[in-house]
C-alpha cells in the first residue's frame, strides 16, 4: 500500500500537469506588506501623518505672515472694482458706495497751511495793479490768444474795486487778479493726481508714497482709506466756473466779505472766524468764512467743491466726462452745483449767464507761465 503522503503529492502532480495542459497556472496565494489587505492602512497612517505636519505648522506660518505684514505693509493696487470702473471709462452706478461720507477731521489742514499773512504784505491799490499788469505784458487780450497767464500772485483785492464805474474795467481787473490763483491751484491738484496715477500703477509703494496717500486721504475727507473715491475727488474744478462763482459771490470783488475777508466765493462757517452777513435771517447763525489771504479762499473753496456731499453729483459728472474723454467745461457742471445757493435753480441760470457774456470758457484751457520761465510776483 502506496503511503498517503505520496498519494496526496501524486494527486497534486497529476493535477499540474493536467492543468498545465489547458493552460491554467496556479499561484500560491502569499500576502506581501503591499496587498490589497494592507492598502487601508497605509493610507490612514499617511493621512494621519499629513494632518499631524499641517496642525503643527499652521502657528508657525500664521506668526511669520503677521510679522510680515506688520512689518512692510505695502498699498497694492488691487482695488479692481469702482476704481477699475472709472479708470476704464465705466460709467458709476447711482448705488456704488464710491465717494460716500465725509472725514471733517483734517478737511482743512492744507487751507490753514497757506493762509497766512506774510508779514511785509501790502494792500496795493487799483491803479498800481494795473500799472504792474501793464508792465509785465498781462492782459485778458493776450490771454484769450495765446492761452499764457502771467503768475503774478496777489494777496489782497484793491479796496477801490467797488469804486471803479466803468463795468468792463472793473470785471476784466477781477479776471485778472484771480484767474493766476485759480490756475496754481488747479495745478496743483494735477499734479497730485499724476502723482496718484503713478501710484496707482504699481503693486507696491514706498514708505513716502503710503505717506503722502494718507496725507491726501486726510485733505480729501476720504473715509476707509478707498482709492476710488480718491480719485473722484482729486480733480480741478474748470476756470470759467470758478471766475463765474466768485464774481457771482463777490459782486466782481466789490462785496464786504470780499474786500474784508478775502472771502471770494461764500462759503458759510459756524465758527468764530467768519463776517456775519447785514439783514440776515434772525433764524440763522452763519457767518461767511473769512481768510487772510485770496489764496486760501480758493483753495478751500476747490476743497469744498471736491469733497462736501451736497457736490457728489457734480463730481460723478466731471468723472463721467473724463471716462468719455470729454473736456472737463464749465458750462455742463453749472447745472450741478444748485444746492450751492438757497436760490437753487435761479442761481445755476445765473452762473451760465455770466460764464457766457463774458466769454470765460476762452480761460479754461488757459496755462500759467512756469515760474522757471516767469518768476512769480506775490503781493
Amino acid at each position: 500500500m502506496m503511503d498517503k503522503k505520496k498519494i496526496v503529492k501524486l494527486n497534486l502532480k497529476q493535477v499540474k500537469e493536467f492543468l498545465l495542459k489547458k493552460n491554467l497556472v496556479i499561484k500560491k496565494n502569499r500576502k506581501t506588506l503591499f496587498s490589497n489587505d494592507f492598502k487601508s492602512f497605509y493610507y490612514t497612517a499617511i493621512s494621519s501623518f499629513i494632518i499631524i505636519i499641517f496642525f503643527y505648522a499652521l502657528p508657525t506660518f500664521i506668526e511669520l505672515k503677521d510679522s510680515n505684514i506688520i512689518v512692510k505693509k505695502e498699498i497694492e493696487n488691487k482695488s479692481k472694482t469702482n476704481l477699475e470702473k472709472v479708470l476704464k471709462g465705466e460709467p458709476l452706478k447711482k448705488t456704488s458706495n464710491v465717494d460716500e461720507g465725509l472725514d471733517l477731521k483734517n478737511l482743512f489742514e492744507d487751507v490753514f497751511a497757506v493762509d497766512d499773512l506774510p508779514s511785509d504784505t501790502v494792500r496795493l491799490n487799483a491803479a498800481t495793479i494795473e500799472q504792474l499788469f501793464k508792465d509785465t505784458n498781462y492782459s485778458l487780450e493776450n490771454v484769450r490768444k495765446t492761452k499764457i497767464v502771467k503768475p503774478i500772485a496777489l494777496s489782497l483785492l484793491p479796496e477801490e474795486m467797488k469804486m471803479i464805474v466803468n463795468t468792463k474795467k472793473r470785471k476784466n481787473l477781477f479776471i485778472q487778479i484771480i484767474l493766476p490763483l485759480i490756475l496754481e491751484e488747479n495745478n496743483r491738484i494735477k499734479l497730485d493726481r499724476k502723482k496718484l496715477f503713478s501710484i496707482l500703477n504699481k503693486n507696491n509703494n514706498s514708505d513716502l508714497e503710503k505717506r503722502w496717500l494718507n496725507k491726501k486721504f486726510k485733505q480729501y475727507g476720504v473715509l476707509n482709506k478707498d482709492l476710488s473715491t480718491l480719485k473722484i475727488r482729486m480733480d480741478y474744478v474748470p476756470v470759467s466756473l470758478a471766475i463765474a462763482q466768485a464774481a457771482k459771490e463777490t459782486g466782481w470783488g466789490t462785496s464786504r466779505f470780499a474786500l474784508e475777508g478775502n472771502a471770494l466765493f461764500g462759503q458759510w462757517t459756524w465758527s468764530k472766524k467768519g463776517i456775519s452777513p447785514k439783514n440776515k435771517d434772525p433764524d440763522k447763525s452763519h457767518k461767511i468764512l473769512q481768510f487772510q489771504i485770496l489764496k486760501a479762499s480758493v483753495r478751500a473753496y476747490k476743497n469744498n467743491l471736491n469733497t462736501h456731499n451736497a457736490y457728489k453729483e457734480f463730481r460723478e459728472v466731471r468723472a463721467k466726462l473724463r471716462q468719455e474723454g470729454e473736456k472737463i467745461n464749465g458750462l455742463k457742471l453749472t447745472k450741478y452745483l444748485e444746492r450751492y445757493a438757497s436760490i437753487g435753480q435761479k442761481y445755476v441760470e445765473i452762473l451760465e449767464q455770466i460764464i457766457k457774456r463774458n466769454s470765460l470758457t476762452d480761460f479754461d484751457d488757459a496755462n500759467l507761465l512756469p515760474t522757471k520761465l516767469k518768476k512769480g510776483i506775490a503781493l
